[in-house]
């Protein structure tokens, strides 16, 4: 196989950093393509929990090159924090590689993201304050300032002093903040060059290289595509495309190269942040899917909104991404419900909906229509052969199958590699 990608097929923090921790073992390389340090992925080893948030989670194979791609945004801090994290715990990073297109999170930005969250007031779309937004706005703008530029001082202090002209002025006269001298930046910016440098290449190039000798390549999607710019639940997204075509524009890698798409899903629904949720339970219901699931947000340790599984979502979203496969994790949380639904269509405005509606003032209305099937009240944490799972855990993931129109090659009923139902990955 060429190259694969992996997506999150609904609004994030579905278990991708797992699954890709799980298949890495079977690729040579994994390329991340999209966002910052806004998303985090958790990978458990053993008994070490580690939280990535910019590193791709193939770092944890030594044999496996672990790139950010030029779709991504860089903030420094955040990859050398890691870096020294891993290294502690015995992960060399010495396969890590970082795009020198991918653009610099400068610390205006994360000031900006969060005086635009203000701004904003009751209408807030929920972001991590990390800077991504105001990082990919100026991106567009073509005034950003990209990791390659930390290699050339000059380079370096002339594109800043030219963005700052820019940036100053919105601090001042929009924002009523404080602004910033070339000087106070580079302070801080240009030691990380030393550190950075070892790790910066044309990723591009280096991708293609490795397809030309025959190895393979993963693509590790963050967000979901419920969060993507152009197809998510917008405004209420994220700043960048994290959906499988994203995976070509961040990488440089066309989509002839590409033969598989795996999609992850939770069994059940979260999302952090703002915006229409039509299953989202506010009882104690979703309070208990909360609780065992342990649904803390892991860059900001928010409590996620939790609700019942949304089947026109991940068909939508098996549609954008052309899902090959399916990937469902945390089947093991649903143990503790006697009874589970199922969304199964919408009503909107007196209207019935199969997908997700095109309008987004007819989705924020949505109505679930449910089907309720049976639970399982059983522990299945050491299931490791589908067979072996209750039948009405088997029931509900054939069912899963059937709407989403995509076969569900993978189960997870648990967080550690081990716990993890492999139906021919």
């Amino acid at each position: 196989m060429p190259a694969s990608i992996l997506v999150g097929a609904q609004w994030g923090d579905e278990g991708k950093g797992k699954i890709t921790d799980l298949i890495a073992r079977d690729f040579d390389v994994v390329c991340r393509y999209s966002g910052g340090a806004n998303a985090g992925h958790t990978v458990v080893v053993g008994s070490t929990k580690l939280a990535l948030h910019q590193i791709p989670s193939g770092i944890m194979y030594k044999n496996c090159l672990a790139v950010i791609g030029n779709g991504c945004i860089v903030d420094p801090t955040v990859v050398l924090q890691e870096i020294e994290t891993l290294e502690g715990e015995g992960v060399s990073c010495k396969n890590l590689r970082i795009s020198g297109k991918a653009h610099l999170v400068m610390p205006y930005h994360k000031v900006l993201d969060g005086a635009q969250e203000v701004l904003r007031g009751d209408k807030h779309i929920g972001t991590t304050k990390r800077g991504v937004g105001p990082t990919y706005s100026d991106k567009m703008l073509r005034i950003g300032l990209r990791v390659q530029d930390l290699l050339d001082e000059t380079v370096f202090k002339t594109k800043l002093a030219d963005t700052l002209t820019y940036v100053n002025a919105l601090l001042e006269h929009v924002f009523h903040m404080p602004t910033y001298t070339v000087q106070q930046i580079c302070d801080e910016y240009l030691p990380y060059a030393k550190r950075l440098a070892p790790y910066i290449v044309e990723s591009t190039l280096l991708l293609h290289e490795a397809l030309d000798n025959k190895q393979s390549i993963l693509f590790e999607g963050a967000q979901a595509t419920m969060l993507d710019i152009d197809h998510g639940t917008y405004p209420f997204v994220t700043s960048s495309n994290c959906t499988a075509g994203g995976a070509t524009t961040g990488s440089g890698v066309g989509p002839t190269q590409i033969n598989r798409v795996i999609g992850v899903a939770k069994a059940y629904l979260t999302r952090v942040g703002s915006g229409p949720f039509p299953t989202e339970l506010t009882d104690e219901d979703g309070e208990k899917l909360r609780q065992v699931g342990a649904e803390f947000g892991v860059t900001t340790g928010r409590a996620r909104r939790c609700g019942w599984y949304d089947a026109p979502v991940v068909r939508y979203s098996a549609q954008i991404n052309g899902l090959t496969d399916l990937a469902i994790t945390k089947l093991d949380v649903l143990s503790c419900m006697p009874t589970i639904n199922i969304c199964v269509a919408y009503d909107c405005a007196g209207k019935r909906y199969t997908s997700v509606p095109e309008y987004e003032h007819l989705f924020e209305c949505a109505k679930p229509v449910y089907e309720t099937m049976p639970g399982w009240n059983c522990d299945i944490s050491n299931v490791r052969t589908f067979n072996d799972l209750p039948q009405q855990a088997q029931d509900y993931i054939a069912r899963i199958e059937e709407l989403s129109g995509v076969r569900v090659s993978i189960v997870a009923v648990g967080p550690d590699r081990e716990q993890t139902i492999n139906r021919s990955w």
